[in-house]
């Protein structure tokens, strides 16, 4: 493990994976990785249960990780992986707060009513992944990070800034980068010691870009065998 990313999901965490690829640190493991296999779902659900994970299995064929779930265990991580670098993507916490009111959290916060939250109910009643992944996120974010009350504004707001200082206070400069949402290839490349690639930063995954891809995630998810299993990532 080269690189392990310790900020929260819509932080700019999904730019931060193309970007670590595209430098030559990948693959990177992500929440997509997560959710397209049934076996790692439970496999962090176990986890935030309180299980002892083999970090190796976990990230066998990995390079660097970011994101939740494994953002959510960077205590962990660092422990088991000391060589490995990190770097924090942060963000304004009120657009943060926003984001995954719209995102992320939009089923427990805000839902959105009608067929599309009907849908939601009835998949995570009905199929075992969507429940077991449910389960997954209650257990590794939603309890772990913030008690459950992510619907508590100054809550979560709280939450998110401390974690940022918690994160930061742990580490020296030489082996953390706080990483803010929009910043560009010069200091993440001086940080990592790789050079600066001539093309633009990545910037993916808006809360628009989010919203559209989730359903089909979701429909994935469903139809995949509850014993489902991922092949290693290949390098790049």
């Amino acid at each position: 493990m080269l690189v392990i990313g310790a900020g929260m999901a819509r932080t700019g965490t999904t730019s931060l994976k193309r970007a670590l690829e595209l430098l030559g640190l990948g693959p990177c493991y992500h929440m997509d990785d997560v959710m397209a296999s049934p076996r790692r779902i439970r496999e962090w659900r176990a986890i935030g249960r309180g299980a002892a994970p083999d970090w190796d299995r976990v990230f066998a064929g990995y390079r660097s990780v970011v994101d939740w779930p494994a953002a959510a265990f960077w205590r962990e991580l660092t422990s088991t992986y000391p060589e490995a670098k990190l770097v924090l993507t942060t963000r304004d916490p009120l657009t943060w707060y926003d984001s995954v009111r719209r995102t992320v959290f939009q089923q427990v916060i805000d839902p959105p009513g009608g067929a599309r939250t009907a849908v939601y109910r009835l998949l995570t009643t009905v199929s075992p992944n969507m429940r077991a992944f449910v389960q997954m996120m209650d257990a590794c974010v939603y309890q772990r990070l913030f008690d459950g009350r992510m619907a508590d504004r100054q809550h979560a707001l709280a939450v998110f800034q401390r974690y940022a200082e918690e994160v930061q206070d742990a580490f020296p400069p030489q082996r953390l980068l706080t990483f803010p949402l929009g910043d560009g290839w010069e200091n993440l490349c001086e940080f990592l010691g790789r050079p600066v690639p001539g093309s633009p930063f990545p910037h993916e995954n808006s809360a628009e870009q989010w919203n559209r891809a989730i359903g089909s995630q979701i429909g994935r998810l469903v139809l995949l065998p509850a014993a489902g299993r991922p092949g290693h990532p290949r390098r790049r």
